[in-house]
Formats: structure tokens, sequence, C-alpha cells
């Protein structure tokens, strides 16, 4: 049985994780502050050792004490984060970064590694900690990777386009899943065409350890789902999962001002495509987990956490002015 170190792991990408690497006989060790509930408290082959990632010592001393085979970064979000982790698990077999789709500097359709441009980084965006810097940041980090692996580091980068699932503390899904399971009606932003590629947290999980077990050092891997949908079909696909019908309402933005909306006031909607090719990680074996069956979890998982993502978008009687616009119209 391999030992492996998950940096991060009992929230999200982390659980998920955790899970993935225990179906296949990984005994696993937590690194983490311990600020939240260890859903793995309980079980055999998951131990917990309590650290802050950003604390060099506390890292290094983990590492020594677990002699992992395998690290799974879950929780880098500085570009100093993925140089030390680097540099002190440059003697395991695998390390493997969690970076993201959004360190792609331009909207090529799709995203592919090595072609597409990453973003630039200045040294005061790698200091920063605001969504509008993340992408800037991760992109740096991948960077790190790769000046790791021409050192002779074993690292990798996993980037995942936007992450749903069972879990999902960000709730961005939860909003369109909470909204069709409570109202007939309900607005999509713009034509209902924008396509924003996610990606199922379970095969986020299976990717990561893919890419630790088959991966090249020095590589970026893409991960996304197979089939990308449009936010309309998104929002059906909901629906269908919830056992409910829906009428959908398109609106422009000239429309959605009327309540002070505008496009963006909504989860998921993103103005250009975002859309990455996973071939490169299928090329080692990983497949994708149907999104008809992805999104079933994900509903009936809302269902029970009882999750309304409400904070996510707009209010509902913003949303009811636009309905009442459009019919007047």
């Amino acid at each position: 049985m391999q030992s492996a170190l998950v940096v991060g792991g009992t929230r999200f990408i982390g659980r998920h994780t955790v899970a993935e690497l225990l179906e296949h006989d990984y005994r696993v060790t937590v690194f983490n502050r311990g600020e939240h509930a260890n859903p793995f408290s309980d079980h055999p082959d998951v131990h917990h050792y309590e650290g802050d990632r950003a604390n060099d010592r506390e890292l290094l001393a983990a590492k020594r004490e677990v002699e992992p085979a395998v690290v799974i970064d879950c929780v880098a979000y500085q570009p100093r984060d993925v140089r030390k982790a680097t540099e002190i698990f440059a003697d395991v077999e695998a390390y493997v970064y969690v970076s993201s789709g959004a360190s792609y500097a331009v909207d090529d359709v799709p995203k592919r590694e090595g072609v597409t441009p990453l973003r630039e980084c200045s040294a005061d965006q790698a200091a920063d900690d605001s969504p509008e810097t993340y992408g800037n940041r991760k992109a740096e980090g991948d960077r790190m990777v790769f000046r790791a692996a021409e050192r002779g580091a074993p690292a990798m980068a996993v980037r995942p386009t936007v992450v749903y699932g069972p879990h999902d503390y960000s709730e961005r899904l939860d909003y369109w899943l909470h909204r069709v399971s409570e109202y007939d009606e309900v607005v999509v932003p713009g034509d209902g065409t924008n396509l924003w590629q996610r990606v199922y947290v379970e095969d986020v999980a299976s990717a990561l350890r893919v890419v630790a077990e088959e991966g090249t050092p020095g590589e970026a891997y893409n991960v996304g789902d197979r089939n990308a949908l449009t936010l309309e079909d998104t929002v059906e696909l909901a629906a269908d999962c919830l056992d409910t019908d829906v009428d959908i309402v398109h609106a422009s933005d000239r429309e959605l001002s009327t309540a002070g909306l505008s496009l963006g006031s909504f989860p998921l909607y993103r103005p250009a495509p975002h859309l990455l090719d996973t071939h490169k990680l299928e090329a080692l074996g990983w497949e994708s987990t149907p999104v008809e069956e992805a999104m079933a979890r994900t509903a009936a998982d809302h269902r029970d956490a009882e999750r309304t993502g409400e904070s996510e978008g707009p209010e509902r009687a913003a949303e009811e002015t636009v309905i009442g616009v459009l019919e007047t119209i």
C-alpha cells in the first residue's frame, strides 16, 4: 500500500481526492490546519497531520514523518507555495499541483497545454490573494512546476476548469439547482448559448491520481467534462435531474438593466467560450463521467445539503422584475 500526502483534503477537491486514493489502495495523510471537519476522521487508512502549508518547517516535518510516495497539493494559491513544495518534495515519486484553466491568457477554443499562452504574473500579483489575480498566480505556479522538473523534481500540474459536484462550497451550480427546484420561470442571461466548460469533481480527483501514476514530470494536463454544456442546457439538465419542469426566460443586458442586473450578475456566465482540450489527459487512461450521471449525483447532494446558492446570483425579486418587463414586450 503506497503512501499519499494530500495538502488540503477535507472540503471539496481534496475530499474527493482522498476518497479516490483510498479506492485505489493508498494510505492517505491529510495535511491541513484542522479548521474544517475531517470527513475521514474514523477511517483507518486516513491520518491527519496538523500544520500550515505556508510554514515550510511544518510541511517538511510532515514529509519526513509520512514519507509519501505521492503528494497532491490542493491548496497552493501563491507561487511561492509551489516553489517551496517542489523543493521539499523533490525526492518523492510524484508531486501534483492543482492549477486551473484560469492560467490561460487568451480565449483559444479549445485551450491546449503547451500551445495556448499562460497569463503573466507580476511580483505584486504573486503576493496578492484577490480573485482578480487568481489566474495569474496559478499560471506562475505552473511555471514553478516546469522549473522544478528541469531540476529533476517529479512535479506535474493539473488544470481543472470550473469544478462542480457534491460538497461544492462555492454554490455556483447550487444557484441554478435551487432556481429550477423552486420556480416555474428562470431567467438565463443572454441567449443561453454561452459556454463555460465545467468538470465533475470526482473526475478531477481521478485526474490527479492518474497524473501522479502515469504523468510526465514538467507537464500540465487539462481536465474538463468531455460533454461541455451551454448554460441553457445545464439549466435544463438540472431540471431533469430534479424531476421538474422550468420555463427559461432569456434576457439581454438591456433587459437585465431594468432590475440593476447585467449578464455577469449570474453564476457560470462567461462572455467568451471557455473550453479545455482534454486529449492529453485521456491518453494517460483518464475518462470523464457522463455529464447526465454527474449532474444527477450533484442534484442529489444539493437536495440533501439544502444549499441554495442564492448569494451567488441575483435576488429573486430582481429576476421577477426582469420577467415582468419581458412579459410586456
